[in-house]
């Protein structure tokens, strides 16, 4: 396993990095258009068969992960269809200590992948933003701490695809996701017809090392700050940003999406 760390300059709008404000804020988002030079999957092709796929049509495919349970599986499947490249992690520096522990856990599991970390070690009182920007402007906390990091990474990488973790039933920002969407990269999405009980079904038979906080209810984990336990009925990620009318934090929707 190579393991990096990796602090890209994080540019003001000014010099063409990412605005401090992501849209939309509203909780609705539509989906970006299928790839339609992607094979036609049906809603029961297997993970594995789409994973290979962009092997082979991508070769220099990435993978952003932020270690929950559709990452997690992701991970293993990715593994198992022959995957060997990098996976690429945001310290916020307002991350849950289980998270940054399932990260290392993780990647001593699959040492054939190359676990970057951008911004490690980042901090509240880092100065990269207001020690209280989370809680007066979420939108521009997300914007400064998490995507334009990762946006800085992907510059310099220039991968043709990401490789994705985000299922349909997650919430209604990705009901409509296809397995392969088009964009400036291509977004491959192998897990968007996988059901939460089909991926705890498949982390439990595999005994993957699934982040603690998501059997007390965290079913998505982000920044501490800004995620709470998810209630009866909610959807997968209810307790991100909640009551801030906001369920992305700008990497998959908005103006300056992936």
């Amino acid at each position: 396993m190579t393991t990096q760390e990796c602090r890209p300059d994080v540019r003001t709008p000014e010099q063409g990095g990412v605005p401090l404000t992501t849209e939309p804020r509203a909780p609705h988002a539509q989906a970006g258009p299928a790839d339609q030079a992607a094979p036609a999957f049906s809603p029961d092709t297997d993970p594995l068969e789409i994973i290979r796929w962009a092997l082979e049509a991508h070769p220099d495919v990435l993978m952003p992960s932020a270690f929950n349970l559709n990452g997690v599986v992701l991970l293993d499947l990715a593994v198992k269809a022959g995957y060997q490249g990098e996976v690429v992690f945001v310290d916020t520096g307002y991350h849950f200590p289980e998270t940054l522990q399932t990260r290392d856990r993780l990647a001593a599991r699959y040492p054939e992948l190359s676990f970057v970390t951008l911004n490690a070690g980042a901090h509240p009182e880092d100065g990269q933003t207001p020690s209280d920007l989370y809680a007066t402007d979420a939108d521009a906390c997300c914007a400064a701490r998490k995507v334009a990091p990762l946006q800085a990474y992907l510059r310099q990488q220039a991968p043709s695809a990401l490789l994705n973790a985000r299922s349909r039933d997650q919430a209604a920002t990705r009901a409509e996701i296809p397995f392969v969407e088009a964009g400036t990269r291509v977004k491959i999405n192998p897990l968007a017809h996988w059901t939460r009980e089909r991926l705890e079904a498949y982390a439990r038979d595999h005994d993957l090392p699934v982040n603690p906080l998501y059997w007390d209810g965290f079913l998505s984990v982000g920044c501490w700050t800004c995620t709470r336990a998810v209630r009866p009925g909610e959807d997968a990620r209810a307790g991100r940003w909640a009551g801030k009318g906001k369920t992305e934090c700008g990497l998959w929707a908005g103006g300056n999406a992936l």
